[in-house]
């Protein structure tokens, strides 16, 4: 509305405000209430701007780096250049980039899924019971300080060198968030829900289904979200550690022997690729649609 206002007191009976005082007259605005700021760009604008900075940051920074280190620093155009050709099959360690990207994506996969059944399980069992959340919440706490590289010497010690260690280090670091928001968003349940089930009688079964589960979904979500970006940052370093001859952190590393530098940096922009396709593409529609669903949008 604009900052004028018409005022149209008029009584047919004539008691009321003369015809003169219909004017036009200045109304002021809200105490406190700035209007909105509006971006002249969109999401899609803003998204290729951004991409457009951190290229530009990068090609300055590989430019310093040659000027004044005297050391051939990958530029995008070479990084996207040889990720065009790896992308055509050529081998990379004697595999190709699709190999050392499907054994990644396996070992994040199996890891991942353990982690998120046992850590479902874990936290709608602590949410129902409080004598279970206090007898094990301090362990799991305790599990989400460790960083996630320190569970190396436990992997190898359990496991060897291989899969199987690699995919313990992924499940143990996205169990612990996993466990803790599932944990809260059950405890965070709106108790006149839980009353109305029991009015209307509902067993423990039917309770914990119907209304603690999907009452959780929102918490239980951000778990699997920092858990899953948990276990991804974990691949990437056991494979340069425990790696046995396949995957992206394993190429990263192998690289520098034959100072393949601009294959790791393609390598990078696949880690990169794969992350945002999951945390934009998935997840975050996903999170979106569930809190949309029970009603825990916020208001504008």
């Amino acid at each position: 509305m604009s900052t004028f206002q018409r005022r149209a007191d008029q009584h047919p009976e004539g008691g009321g405000r003369s015809a003169g005082h219909d004017a036009l007259t200045p109304v002021a605005p809200p105490l406190g209430l700035a209007p909105p700021r509006r971006f002249p760009l969109s999401h899609a604008g803003l998204a290729l701007l951004a991409i457009f900075i951190v290229l530009a940051l990068w090609q300055g920074l590989a430019v310093a780096v040659q000027q004044l280190r005297g050391v051939p620093f990958p530029t995008p155009y070479d990084t996207i250049e040889r990720l065009l050709y790896l992308g055509r099959g050529r081998p990379l360690l004697e595999f190709t980039i699709y190999r050392h990207l499907a054994d990644s994506l396996l070992r994040w996969g199996t890891g991942f899924a353990m982690a998120m059944v046992l850590g479902i399980i874990a936290g709608l069992l602590l949410g129902w019971s409080r004598l279970l959340e206090r007898l094990i919440m301090p362990t799991i706490h305790v599990l989400q300080l460790i960083p996630g590289l320190a569970w190396i010497p436990v992997a190898i010690l359990l496991f060897g060198i291989g899969e199987r260690s690699t995919i313990f280090m992924i499940a143990v670091t996205a169990f612990a968030p996993i466990v803790i928001n599932t944990t809260a968003g059950v405890k965070g349940v709106d108790e006149m829900y839980v009353r109305a089930a029991r009015m209307m009688g509902a067993d423990d079964r039917t309770l914990f289904l119907r209304v603690l589960l999907p009452g959780s979904l929102p918490h239980l979500l951000s778990g699997l979200r920092v858990g899953l970006a948990n276990g991804w940052r974990v691949l990437v370093a056991a494979e340069m550690i425990v790696g046995t001859g396949t995957g992206l952190g394993y190429s990263i590393l192998q690289a520098r022997w034959t100072l393949d530098y601009t294959s790791s940096f393609a390598c990078l922009l696949i880690i990169v690729g794969i992350g945002l396709t999951v945390e934009r593409g998935i997840f975050g529609p996903l999170e979106r649609r569930t809190v949309e669903r029970w009603g825990l949008a916020r208001a504008g």
